[in-house]
């Protein structure tokens, strides 16, 4: 077997794993633009000295280039001081340092605390106390109003337990796009948790931006079976974003993270 040939299953992963970068950088930096200038570069660092494939997986040797990168930066946050993003870096001031970072890592892009160490250059231990710390301190920091737009009612009841245990109002439970809208007008909410393919072949997406555009900015969860088709790089893309099927600490994570640090970047048909 060639150098070539041995390389090409390790080419395969990293390209599988951009993807999920490039979401994990977005809800760090707060915007897609910034997100996908860490993304990039970390993988253009790591095809310039692949040394961290001989020590880690393709995957996890992607974000821990990642991570040196961002650290060597100081962390940087979303650029406009004003408004959503302003609030924002104020309440990120507060946190424990690198344990957003780890509950993002474990949470929503499923890494163990073994990979999360190795990603981050900590031992286990730390990556878990990281993660748990943080799960309290997002979950104190704020709570609001969420509307569901979900077709499905077993799921829709899913996520209702999930947000109230949180600590959140659920105003709504919305199966079409109209009726998101509707439900919308009568009680603001704070943050929508929003399915893609609604129950009349409505787009979850459109009620999103509908809403948005209606009542202003706040931060919208997409929820898909299929968030490769969501995370193309062609378009302009959801900050958050949860696949099905979901673990509930995904829900969680993603509402803490969404309500704690506010983006309204969402799709445009």
């Amino acid at each position: 077997m060639t150098d070539a040939d041995s390389a090409a299953p390790k080419t395969d992963a990293l390209g599988e794993a951009l993807p999920y970068l490039r979401r994990y950088a977005r809800a760090l930096t707060g915007r897609q633009a910034s997100g996908d200038r860490y993304a990039a570069a970390a993988l253009e660092a790591l095809l310039e000295d692949a040394s961290a494939l001989d020590r880690f997986a393709p995957h996890v040797a992607l974000f821990h280039v990642f991570h040196r990168l961002w650290a060597s930066a100081g962390t940087p946050v979303a650029e406009t001081p004003e408004g959503i993003e302003g609030r924002a870096q104020r309440h990120l001031a507060r946190l424990t340092p690198n344990s957003r970072e780890a509950l993002l890592l474990h949470a929503v892009e499923g890494f163990g605390f073994d990979e999360i160490g190795q990603v981050m250059d900590l031992p286990e231990s730390e990556a878990r106390e990281l993660v748990e710390i943080a799960r309290q301190e997002m979950s104190d920091a704020t709570t609001g109003k969420v509307l569901i737009v979900e077709d499905e009612a077993i799921i829709a009841m899913d996520l209702e337990t999930v947000v109230a245990d949180l600590g959140h109002k659920v105003t709504g439970i919305a199966r079409t796009r109209d009726r998101a809208v509707e439900l919308a007008a009568e009680e603001v909410p704070d943050l929508v948790l929003c399915d893609i393919q609604l129950a009349d072949d409505s787009s979850g997406i459109d009620a999103a931006n509908e809403i948005l555009e209606q009542f202003g900015e706040r931060p919208v969860i997409f929820i898909t079976a299929f968030p490769e088709r969501l995370l193309t790089g062609e378009r302009p893309e959801p900050a958050f974003l949860i696949a099905k099927p979901y673990s509930e600490e995904q829900v969680r994570s993603a509402v803490a993270q969404a309500m704690f640090f506010s983006s309204t970047e969402t799709l445009r048909a």
